[in-house]
């Protein structure tokens, strides 16, 4: 439940940080596509696996569909990329990374031409894809990540496969309330991705770890802020990938899952809630695009 995030970490770094991760005890790995660094993973973990420091079948991997690769016949192809890319024969878990179509070819959308609206390419295609690579032993689950509530009960009405997972942003500043209930009840697990928030990634943003509530915890308990807010999430029943390139502090962040927080640290925490969501998904709105943040985040 507690992996290692590799969304921002430096080329250069992070295959150290996968090395190092796994030698502490990490056996989850999240990975995408779009943080163009899976090729320096790969020769990570297969070297892992080469020295007999890990066996594959104890690592769990997750990957994802990027936004450009949402037309079913793209998906098999994106897919095989990312095996090639982390010396795989198969994943353990392939997202669809947002509830977002881009035009083949484009990374990133600059304006409204760039953008494929869900009515012209619906979730439920790439969907179907998504189930053929399973049928094809390409992976093992497949699920969904920033889908909210309206858009993944859409899609559970339409798949064969169930998705397995939802990965969304989750910490005690957005704690998705909502959207956990729901998961819950109809047997989709969460991942909580920035579950630390995104210090230093943007300006002008509030800084959880500086949070009073969160670092009087952390002083009684005899824990770090981060562990505080890691462990809350793990006792809430949601897996963690924090993102870290210091073996120190990956050593810190596994600590996490040892121990409980007591109910009186949960219940405070619970009253942090703002709703605050530092990935706002802002970078999809384009003028007369198809997408507006009530859409994605539906």
């Amino acid at each position: 439940m507690l992996g290692l995030g590799t969304w921002n970490a430096p080329p250069g770094e992070v295959g150290a940080a996968v090395t190092a991760a796994i030698k502490l005890g990490y056996r989850h790995i999240d990975c995408a596509a779009i943080y163009g660094n899976e090729a320096e993973i790969g020769e990570a973990v297969a070297g892992a696996i080469r020295s007999g420091l890990v066996r594959r079948e104890d690592l769990w991997i997750t990957s994802k569909l990027w936004n450009n690769a949402h037309a079913p016949e793209d998906v098999a192809p994106a897919l095989q990329r990312t095996l090639a890319d982390l010396q795989l024969e198969q994943l353990d878990l392939y997202l669809i990374h947002w509830p977002v179509a881009f035009r083949p070819g484009v990374l990133m959308p600059e304006s409204a031409e760039d953008l494929v609206s869900l009515e012209t390419l619906p979730i439920a295609a790439t969907w179907a894809a998504m189930e053929v690579a399973v049928d094809g032993g390409l992976c093992r689950h497949i699920g969904v990540s920033n889908f909210g509530m309206a858009t993944l009960y859409s899609l559970l009405g339409q798949a064969r496969i169930r998705p397995a997972m939802n990965q969304v942003e989750l910490h005690p500043y957005l704690q998705q309330k909502g959207l956990f209930a729901f998961c819950e009840a109809h047997g989709v697990h969460l991942t909580g991705y920035s579950p630390l928030g995104t210090p230093g990634f943007a300006s002008g943003q509030p800084v959880l770890l500086e949070d009073p509530t969160i670092t009087a915890i952390a002083t009684q308990r005899g824990l770090t802020p981060a562990q505080v807010v890691l462990r809350w999430a793990l006792q809430r029943g949601t897996a963690v990938i924090p993102k870290s390139v210091s073996p120190a502090r990956l050593a810190e962040n596994l600590a996490a899952a040892e121990g409980e927080l007591a109910p009186e640290d949960m219940e405070a925490i619970a009253g942090l809630d703002r709703s605050h969501r530092f990935i706002d998904g802002s970078f999809w709105v384009k003028e007369g695009g198809p997408y507006t943040l009530e859409n994605v985040w539906a």
